[in-house]
């Protein structure tokens, strides 16, 4: 009797359920799940570690020129006569990433320095800087670099240029290539 039913069993799953109805479902496509990263950086950072120092000396009756290169090799032209003391390139330390290049923009105007206490003024130009001032001429190998700037200080004569001490800001940028 067992085998009756048995037999009968199939027989109607097959009649209600038709064979070619119990197929797996195959499909071609398939998901996953993507990850995104990013990371904001600072590309460049640069504070001044040294100021650029023209030092201490006596106009004469012509005046003249007094030039610090960024190596801090000094020249006077003119009557210009340099005292003793110290006399320094500006340096700027750069940072940022490991392998980024810049570009750095020295003044392209004479930059103006002012005597504390008068209205008398010298003008400083002809900026250098090591690096040089070219496109990408700049280069964090190990993330960071230090940057020297010279320029030449115009020296008039002792009423133009009185006694006493001369200060300005000027501006250099540091820009990612």
């Amino acid at each position: 009797m067992n085998s009756i039913r048995r037999y009968l069993f199939g027989f109607l799953f097959f009649i209600v359920i038709p064979p070619g109805a119990i197929v797996a479902q195959i499909s071609s496509a398939v998901s996953a799940t993507g990850h995104i990263t990013a990371e904001v950086i600072t590309t460049l950072a640069a504070v001044e570690t040294s100021q650029l120092n023209f030092g201490r000396f006596a106009p004469g009756p012509q005046g003249g020129e007094l030039m610090v290169t960024p190596e801090n090799t000094v020249s006077v032209l003119g009557s210009v006569w340099p005292a003793s003391g110290m006399r320094n390139a500006a340096s700027f330390y750069v940072t940022g990433d490991q392998g980024v290049a810049y570009t750095i923009t020295l003044p392209s105007a004479p930059v103006t320095i002012t005597h504390m206490g008068t209205a008398r003024t010298m003008k400083v130009e002809d900026w250098r800087s090591v690096p040089a001032p070219t496109p990408g001429a700049g280069m964090l190998a190990d993330g960071s670099q230090t940057v020297y700037v010279g320029a030449t200080l115009k020296v008039g004569t002792i009423n133009d240029n009185p006694v006493g001490i001369y200060t300005g800001t000027y501006t250099i940028t540091f820009d990612f290539n």
